[in-house]
């Protein structure tokens, strides 16, 4: 059977697992059953207010009850608009004034919040409310009957480069595509128990929202204050039996640097997924010793690509020095490594990396000028209309025909009359004893490459120790250790923060 609405699996899964625990945080559980029931009660109210095919925004702390709004939202024809409280006041209302979105889901911990908004002519509607809404079997029907797969069903908001958001918009036929794949590559099944650690208005959570719902397993939102207390996170994990966690780089490298598995080690831990960042090899191989007979892969894509596209199961040994690959492309998509003319380049050269498949996403909502800078025509088909993603991520084919990410192209600098790319300067410095995470960035008013750092060597020592490791053009013209790393929501090194450090 050929799928074409997400919430296929969601209507069959309910006649076989009705009572099994779906998403869970540390407060409620929902089954997949109540799921089912307040996604209808939800798309029912939309439907009779009109509203299909139409943005809704959901603005409700993290919670099982935020991911059933969701699918309420796509029940209805609608497609939906992740925002939270973490959100700078600012950001959230840039999107709200692009989207113009007719309603806003919130719960009681925002609804006042929301109110002060300028909605746009929207109206904050309470969940728990709509939730207990009537059910309308026919026009529910009737929305998933003429859905397509090529409809939106949800706008996830990165950032932009030049300060303003921009709304990725995906539909059916990638993040089923992405899903199937996905489940394929990690072996996700009815026993797997998911350890959420992304913000759900990233895109990073469809690894674990809609396989819950494929194959009947379970998912617990892990509170976010237990990724600063790493033993109390791996005791979440050991409690709740999570055998399988897909997280961003940083997530892990926060438990292992700070020599968590000598106090506990996650005793069900079968299948450990990372991306968003490289891992550095001396905290992979401490999770690697932790864990021999777990899983380990690397996976790699951008939000414009509808989750990961690229993963490599890390099944042989690597070299010090050798960055972990991101391998090869998914099912069903193909990576294309171009140099600067949009010519492909030889194995072993680096090239940016542009995205051809389902995978890539519908493009920015509202907003033409960036989506045709981005998605763009194949640069080797000319001969009808193609579009292909731009990444702006730089990477080259190894010995082994694995794809390697390099950095993005923006890390990309010219110094003292040589190209340089800071990710490099990062691994070499990550290898080394008593480094815990760095990040290079390049201060271009005063020319210098800035290095922050988190570990036990102090400035002077990591300085002499990096002139035998780097030659003279990559050495870091200031170094600075901090007690912290800022990170941002998702878990990922906040350069922006670090970047205004570099320039203050």
């Amino acid at each position: 059977m050929r799928r074409k609405n997400v919430l296929s699996y969601l209507y069959e899964i309910v006649s076989r697992k009705p009572d099994k625990a779906a998403f869970a945080d540390d407060e409620i559980a929902l089954t997949f059953r109540q799921v089912f029931d307040l996604t209808r009660s939800v798309g029912s109210f939309l439907l009779d207010r009109g509203i299909t095919r139409r943005p809704v925004a959901v603005f409700m702390k993290k919670s099982p009850r935020e991911i059933a709004a969701f699918f309420g939202v796509i029940a209805a024809g609608s497609f939906y608009l992740p925002l939270d409280e973490e959100m700078p006041a600012g950001r959230i209302q840039l999107i709200l004034d692009n989207v113009r979105a007719p309603l806003v889901i919130c719960d009681e911990s925002t609804l006042e919040k929301a109110k002060e908004f300028d909605l746009r002519g929207g109206e904050a509607v309470l969940f728990s409310e709509i939730a207990c809404a009537p059910v309308n079997e026919s026009a529910l029907a009737k929305a998933y009957d003429a859905a397509l797969d090529i409809d939106p069903i949800y706008i996830v908001f990165t950032s932009g480069s030049t300060g303003l958001p921009k709304g990725v918009a995906a539909c059916h036929r990638s993040v089923i595509d992405y899903v199937e794949a996905l489940s394929d590559i990690l072996g996700f099944g009815e026993e797997t128990v998911f350890g959420n650690q992304s913000p759900l208005y990233f895109d990073a959570c469809l690894k674990e929202l809609y396989p819950t719902l494929k194959f009947g397993a379970t998912t617990y939102l892990v509170p976010k204050k237990l990724f600063s207390m790493p033993v109390k996170l791996v005791e979440f994990l050991n409690e709740h039996r999570v055998n399988t966690i897909c997280w961003v780089v940083s997530a892990l490298t926060m438990i292992s640097a700070f020599d968590t598995f000598s106090v506990v080690k996650p005793e069900t831990l079968k299948t450990v997924a990372f991306g968003s960042e490289v891992f550095p090899l001396k905290q992979f191989r401490i999770w690697r010793e932790a864990l021999p007979d777990a899983c380990f892969t690397n996976l790699y894509g951008p939000t414009e690509g509808t989750g990961m596209c690229c993963f490599f199961r890390v099944d042989r040994a690597l070299a010090d020095g050798e960055p972990i690959p991101i391998g090869r492309p998914f099912p069903n998509r193909e990576i294309l490594l171009l140099d600067e003319e949009g010519k492909p380049v030889a194995d072993g050269e680096t090239g940016e990396i542009f995205l051809r498949g389902n995978a890539v996403t519908l493009g920015y909502y509202n907003d033409p000028e960036r989506t045709a800078d981005a998605f763009v025509q194949n640069p080797l088909q000319k001969s009808y209309p193609e579009t292909v993603y731009r990444t702006g991520d730089l990477a080259y084919r190894n010995q082994y025909g694995e794809l390697v990410y390099v950095s993005r192209r923006d890390y990309q600098i010219k110094h003292m009359g040589h190209r340089i790319e800071l990710g490099e300067i990062e691994v070499n410095v990550n290898m080394l004893p008593g480094i815990k995470l760095s990040a290079a960035l390049y201060d271009g008013e005063r020319k210098k490459i800035v290095l922050f750092y988190l570990g036990d060597m102090d400035e002077k020592e990591l300085g002499a120790t990096l002139k035998t490791k780097l030659p003279r053009y990559m050495l870091p013209g200031r170094i600075v250790r901090l007690e912290n790393m800022p990170f941002t929501p998702n878990g990922k090194i906040d350069r922006v923060t670090l970047k205004k450090r570099c320039e203050a």
